[in-house]
């Protein structure tokens, strides 16, 4: 299973967690199967409010899930139509939200959990 984990700085396991998935600098993938993780930039980085489209950068990664400081409901239900599951972070650093993961302390987000949030893209975050 392949985890991805948005970082502003690559740290490996260490990176913290960053806080808007769409504006993330970066993404941490961790691969449960193979315990290896690898580092990718988000091509996306500079998009218009509401226009987040870090999909773009995963494109072909074959994520299975997203942790998460905070995304948008539209990012959620993009991420859901790709059959990736989202989850909301616990910890600080990748490897603190890498082990809730595997213990199933996370709780997964659906677009549902963002609504009434003004403009649909402030679920958990500031800009």
């Amino acid at each position: 299973m392949k985890i991805c984990f948005p970082i502003s700085h690559d740290n490996g396991l260490e990176s913290r967690v960053y806080g808007h998935f769409g504006s993330a600098p970066a993404f941490i993938v961790a691969d449960s199967e193979t315990n290896t993780v690898s580092m990718v930039n988000n091509a996306d980085l500079e998009h218009v409010h509401g226009a987040c489209n870090p999909a773009l950068a995963l494109a072909g990664k074959s994520i299975d899930a997203v942790v998460v400081g905070g995304i948008g409901a539209g990012a959620i239900a993009k991420l859901n139509s790709l059959r990736t599951k989202v989850y909301q972070a616990k910890g600080i650093t990748v490897q603190e939200n890498l082990d809730a993961f595997r213990n199933g302390t996370l709780t997964e987000l659906g677009s549902a959990s963002c609504s009434g949030h003004e403009g649909g893209h402030s679920c958990g975050h500031s800009h």
